[in-house]
């Protein structure tokens, strides 16, 4: 199989880099437009969306937690894609109330430059992990672990992404995106049809798993719910993207973004619950599948996971060239200091494969955690419109959400046991309730203590 998904990866490899035009233009690397400053169109924002957000992690991870858990499961990792609708919300208050073209300006206007240093801290580390992941997930298609096919896999697929995201950057990822997500749909689609044709895909199987409110998978799609209120305003992918086009065409892509892409992870995701209704007693996911769709079902899984981690690899990096240029401005705004942007981020991630944590979901839901700082700031200062919030509220946030994000990491790799043994998502969602309400206690706080002072400010003699 080797063979055939190396030949598909290389078609779709040379199709994107036929599709990506070289250019020196600052507006066309860095924000999107065409050469000749036009907005992307509706369809082309919606493609890009959704395949940049369903990415290989995110397929592997609704597989994994569907054969494991059930269609409960899967659910729980599809209720992190209404992220599309609380996103769409936050970029229209941010953009179109407030008037602001991007959140570290935002963040900067209300809470001064440590609003947004903590910022970039989290996105930066985000966009990092999105780079490694994805290149951890095509190193396990191609080959076992520390193999030369693994490593091989890793190297070349990090250098033809690279390749054409340098020569457009945003421009050449919408483009790009747009090609990725047709043929990305049509691969799922085939799938599911031959699956569905095998008798596998039944109600009986999607249907194993009874729904117990304290088992893992429910557990999950309540850490889900309350998570995606702030995950979506740490994903510069998301964002960056909703800064593009006018109000009513980024409205409409983010609403269409969301339907589609929760069709599409549970889609695949009911392929791991129905190896798991199937599988045999200690049988790996990828070999029950193996088992009951047969080889050319598995090579279009594959497949698809090697299209969605191609498409969010150069999303990835060209949010991380905006980053650094655009809205930290560490370096000129020049395309060939994006380019070179791009370059360091891919190494980060590249070594991060070889020496990084392999538990693809505790990195998503230490991001989701620590983002959950983001979340006091939506309700009280994007939503609520107060310009009073303290600084030392805003950190203290900051404070608590990385504490409880370590909190997680550490219980749920076996670091620590401070919390139990409990499941880790239990623990994970009492972190996030605690996260949640500490966050928001320090804003209301920091509302009351400063509605004190100019009280006594008011009343003091002149």
């Amino acid at each position: 199989m080797s063979f055939e998904l190396t030949l598909i990866a290389g078609l779709i490899a040379l199709a994107s880099l036929l599709l990506s035009r070289r250019t020196s233009n600052p507006d066309t690397f860095f924000r999107g437009h065409s050469e000749q400053g036009t907005a992307p169109g509706l369809w082309t924002l919606v493609f890009s969306q959704v395949t940049t957000w369903i990415f290989a992690r995110s397929l592997l991870n609704a597989a994994i937690l569907g054969y494991y858990y059930g269609i409960w499961g899967t659910l729980a990792y599809a209720l992190y894609y209404l992220s599309f609708i609380t996103g769409g919300i936050i970029i229209d208050q941010l953009r179109f109330r407030h008037g602001f073209n991007s959140i570290q300006a935002f963040l900067e206007d209300r809470f001064g430059n440590w609003g947004s240093r903590c910022y970039n801290l989290v996105i930066g580390v985000r966009l990092i992990s999105e780079v490694f992941a994805n290149l951890l997930v095509i190193g396990i298609l191609f080959g076992a672990v520390g193999s030369q096919l693994y490593t091989a896999a890793i190297i070349g697929f990090a250098a033809v992404t690279l390749l054409y995201s340098m020569l457009g950057g945003l421009h050449a990822s919408l483009r790009t995106d747009l090609l990725q997500m047709l043929v990305f749909i049509a691969t799922l689609a085939l799938l599911i049809g031959l699956a569905t044709h095998s008798g596998v895909l039944s109600l009986d199987n999607l249907l194993f798993k009874e729904f117990q409110i304290s088992d893992p998978g429910p557990v999950l799609m309540l850490v889900a719910l309350l998570q995606v209120w702030s995950y979506p305003m740490h994903d510069p992918v998301m964002m960056d993207r909703g800064l593009l086009a006018d109000r009513p065409t980024t409205r409409k892509s983010f609403l269409h973004a969301a339907w589609i892409s929760i069709l599409c992870i549970l889609a695949f995701g009911s392929l791991g619950i129905v190896a798991g209704a199937q599988a045999q007693s200690g049988e790996a996911m990828t070999d029950a599948l193996q088992r009951l769709l047969g080889d050319l079902p598995m090579l279009l899984f594959n497949a698809a996971l090697v299209i969605s981690a191609m498409s969010t690899l150069d999303s990835t990096l060209s949010s991380s060239s905006k980053l650094v240029i655009i809205d930290m401005k560490l370096l000129p705004t020049r395309v060939s200091n994006g380019r070179g942007v791009m370059l360091l981020f891919m190494l980060l991630g590249v070594w991060l494969v070889f020496v990084g944590n392999k538990d693809l979901f505790s990195a998503v839901a230490v991001s989701g955690t620590a983002s959950m700082y983001l979340l006091p700031v939506i309700f009280f200062s994007l939503l609520g419109g107060r310009r009073d919030i303290p600084l030392w509220s805003y950190l203290g946030s900051f404070a608590l959400a990385l504490a409880g994000a370590a909190l997680y990491f550490t219980e749920s790799s076996g670091y620590s046991q401070l919390m139990g043994d409990a499941h880790k998502y239990s623990k994970l969602l009492l972190i996030c309730l605690v996260v949640l309400v500490g966050g928001c206690t320090l804003f209301a706080l920091g509302v009351v203590t400063g509605a004190r002072q100019r009280l006594a400010n008011e009343g003091s003699p002149a």
